[in-house]
């Protein structure tokens, strides 16, 4: 590991607005807060673009970053500190084990901002968007809670784009190209690092907005297998 990383790793220890991995948080976050206000999570936060971005737009919302590699969560909290977000907090976490950490109905909204594709076909489950993942969302996500998914991978979107139609799911918003659209949400403007890269060189942003308030049976997790082979095998084609 760098010497820049370790010393980022070292500094969020100190980082009043950083956890990891911490223990009695679940249906506490209010506490943590000092207000009740509703709280949306970004996934694989990265650096905390959308955390931070949605934080100064939103003084009467919270806003939790979640990601693994600690010094990309050093840039969104260092950024938090010195800008006075005092609306935000960032989780160290892996994704998996983001149950021990939210209680039933806590959180209002997901973003998934640029997350890894996951492109190859055994590693599907591991996509943010899997049944897998929605399952576990659905454990503290409220009823009518949204999930916004940004991607600039063909791919997941697709894929996310089966699971919403296979899962009769609700979605509100669908955009294959979301910057041509006429007006787009001040959200939605929101830009990462990693979306300035365009690391799938795709040249287009997608975007979903749908809700997980419904039971999802794990028996269509073998259709979705089946549909994902055969839009990969089409792909080839």
């Amino acid at each position: 590991m760098g010497q820049k990383k370790l010393i980022r790793f070292e500094a969020i220890k100190a980082f009043p607005n950083v956890m990891e991995y911490p223990e009695n948080m679940k249906g506490n976050w209010h506490i943590y807060f000092k207000n009740n206000n509703p709280i949306t999570l970004e996934l694989a936060c990265g650096k905390g673009e959308y955390t931070t971005g949605l934080a100064s737009m939103y003084s009467d919302r919270n806003f939790i970053g979640i990601d693994i590699k600690g010094n990309r969560i050093w840039r969104g909290a260092k950024t938090a500190i010195d800008e006075g977000l005092h609306n935000v907090a960032f989780l160290r976490t892996e994704i998996d084990k983001i149950t021990d950490y939210f209680a039933a109905d806590e959180i209002a909204e997901i973003w998934i901002t640029f997350p890894d594709p996951q492109l190859r076909m055994s590693k599907a489950k591991k996509r943010l968007t899997h049944p897998k993942f929605l399952r576990l969302y659905q454990q503290f996500l409220q009823a009518n809670g949204i999930v916004h998914l940004k991607t600039d991978s063909p791919v997941l979107y697709q894929f996310t784009k089966t699971i919403i139609d296979l899962y009769t799911l609700e979605c509100e918003v669908d955009f294959d190209d979301a910057y041509r659209q006429t007006t787009i949400s001040k959200e939605l403007a929101i830009q990462t690092h990693y979306e300035k890269l365009d690391i799938a060189n795709s040249n287009k942003i997608h975007y979903l907005q749908f809700k997980v308030n419904k039971v999802l049976p794990t028996l269509l997790d073998v259709t979705l297998n089946e549909r994902i082979h055969e839009q990969s095998d089409s792909g080839r084609g």
